[in-house]
């Protein structure tokens, strides 16, 4: 990676820090406080040793010793625990914070953006790669300041006492953080390499996983078997050596904490059998100064190695951090939308002209486009696959942006508040969308505050509550996830019952009988004719012989409306009279 882009990440990263300021300055304090106990735990244990070693002190006169030394203990450990409890609750602040920020830019991004890639690697976004910076808020940032406190705290003791000890520590504490830094170089590529391949395997598993029927129907299960095999052998080949790099960082810390330690002790052990006669300013070597020191020697270095031992949640962070920047600094469009209320709600009126349909990146899709669609209309809008359908839709919508002008009741929809605007449409696509729960959670997924009555109406209306019924539970009936227990036909039939509920004005209508059988086709047809009645519609079907029912008809090419009127004045003419003798060719064929 990148040095630059490293230290953007990290820059980025602290940034965000600062939106817990409270729990980071709480846990830095008790560290700090921790360590100021600490001083006085070796103060009080050099002491105790002193007098009885070289005073010779009965114990009975060092009980308040032994009761102080027993408080600070437990201070500390207090301490311990609050650093973790807030440490802990600085991390998940931010976390909560940084993922809101993700699925607010996915949420603005729209639907259409989404699908663009594998949701397992969305799953893996905002899950593992935002729980991965965890360690490093609530951990490593607080570690850096007490890093450096709680050292200088103890050389501002040591050297009073002891100035060749206290230049020993001043001399060997930088080299903790510089070997810290050399070894974890690597550390940050070796996370990102991890995460990356950690989203390709997600996405990989989720697609097959939810494809699996077709695999198995066409003989690749085994195939796509082998792909995930290798798939998550190059996951583990990458948590492999994230692993050696902490475990390497571990080591190569305990060894210069080690090395440090032991020039302490023997610098003391020679001073003590007169080898040595230096850093004592002139005074003998105590046996309280000798262990007092000592007693510190490792404790000098503990922040540091702490610091080292959470350097590895740094290089995750930045590793994960890299992938959620991206993302969140992507040059993608996002739809627009205002504050303005939809005048007249209970009718719809859409107005286009030049109106270009974007992908997020920038690309035309369709148009330009120029249309009117009237208060109370029934438009039909049909054209070959690829023909630029789905991408109006999503426009009007709010799922895509646009250039030029596409209007509701007057109004630009950018201006519109989106979510008020999607109040007023009832929608029904080719592919219902059941989420695990009940029938009834399904039905009155738009209005959960609907009545049992308005409820049981809208299911007769549309022709629902005969399978409704012959459930064991009746619309509490448990719906699993893609639509699990039902078959096609009842799960459009609760998506056209969840629409009428809805009771929108203006009905959006995407092939909603494409996957259906001619039984289920033709309740869901009733249901809807009588739903939308005196509502205004737009409706994109593959079915030729109902456009004469629809007061228009928009036929799309290429991103384009090559043709516009009533059926019976274009049928002859046009695009519209190829696909109609195409399919009564296909007709006289079966």
């Amino acid at each position: 990676m990148d040095k630059q882009l490293q230290r953007d990440l990290t820059k980025w990263l602290k940034s965000q820090s600062k939106l817990a300021k409270r729990w980071l300055m709480l846990s830095v304090g008790l560290g700090f406080i921790s360590g100021l106990l600490l001083i006085g735990q070796a103060a009080l244990l050099a002491h105790i040793l002193h007098q009885l070693i070289i005073e010779h002190t009965d114990k009975s006169e060092l009980v308040a010793h032994f009761i102080g030394l027993t408080a600070v203990v437990g201070l500390r450990a207090a301490c311990s625990w609050g650093r973790e409890v807030f440490g802990y609750r600085c991390g998940e602040q931010i976390r909560l914070h940084i993922r809101q920020l993700i699925m607010q830019r996915l949420h603005n991004l729209g639907p259409a953006y989404i699908k663009g890639k594998p949701a397992g690697a969305w799953a893996s976004l905002v899950l593992e790669q935002v729980e991965e910076m965890q360690d490093f808020f609530s951990r490593y940032i607080p570690q850096m300041s007490i890093a450096v406190l709680v050292p200088f705290t103890i050389l501002v003791v040591v050297f009073p006492l002891n100035w060749a000890a206290g230049l020993i520590f001043l001399i060997t504490a930088p080299l903790v953080p510089l070997f810290m830094a050399l070894v974890g170089l690597g550390a940050a590529d070796a996370n990102r390499r991890n995460f990356k391949a950690l989203q390709r395997l997600s996405g990989h598993f989720f697609d097959r996983l939810q494809g699996l029927s077709t695999l198995r129907l066409f003989n690749r299960a085994e195939a796509e078997a082998e792909n995930l095999h290798a798939a998550s052998d190059v996951l583990r080949k990458r948590t492999m050596e994230v692993l050696r790099l902490a475990f390497l960082s571990s080591a190569v810390l305990e060894f210069f904490s080690a090395i440090s330690v032991a020039m302490v002790a023997v610098y003391f052990g020679f001073t003590f059998i007169g080898e040595l006669n230096f850093g004592t300013y002139g005074v003998p070597l105590s046996l309280f100064t000798g262990l007092f020191v000592l007693i510190l020697a490792p404790e000098f270095y503990q922040p540091l190695r702490d610091l080292g031992t959470f350097y590895h949640a740094k290089a995750q962070a930045i590793g994960a951090a890299e992938s959620i920047v991206e993302f969140l600094n992507a040059e993608a469009d996002e739809m627009k939308q205002g504050t303005e209320n939809l005048p007249s709600p209970e009718t719809i009126e859409i107005e286009a002209n030049a109106l270009e349909v974007l992908s997020p990146e920038g690309q035309v899709l369709a148009g330009p486009l120029t249309f009117t669609i009237k208060p109370n209309e029934h438009i039909a809008l049909v054209g070959p696959s690829g023909a630029g359908k789905t991408s109006l839709l999503n426009a009007i919508l709010g799922f895509l942006p646009y250039r030029g002008s596409l209007k509701v009741n007057g109004i630009e929809l950018k201006s519109l508040e989106h979510s008020q605007w999607r109040q007023a449409i009832s929608w029904v696509g080719q592919n219902p969308m059941l989420v695990h729960g009940t029938v009834r959670d399904n039905i009155t997924l738009g209005n959960p505050l609907a009545t049992d009555e308005h409820v049981r109406q809208v299911t007769q209306q549309a022709y629902a509550d005969e399978f409704i019924n012959r459930l064991e539970l009746g619309d509490q009936h448990i719906v699993g996830d893609r639509s699990g227990g039902l078959s096609v036909g009842q799960a459009q039939r609760i998506a056209v019952a969840r629409a009428m509920l809805q009771n929108g004005a203006f009905w959006l209508l995407d092939e909603p009988t494409a996957s259906l059988d001619a039984n289920s086709e033709r309740l869901v047809l009733d249901s809807l004719s009588i739903a939308v009645r005196g509502q205004t519609t737009l409706m994109v079907s593959h079915r030729l012989d109902q456009l004469s029912m629809m007061d228009r008809v928009f036929v799309m090419d290429n991103g384009q409306l090559v043709q516009d009127g009533h059926f019976d004045t274009i049928r002859e003419q046009g695009l519209l009279a190829e696909m109609l003798a195409n399919k009564d060719m296909r007709d006289l064929d079966a």
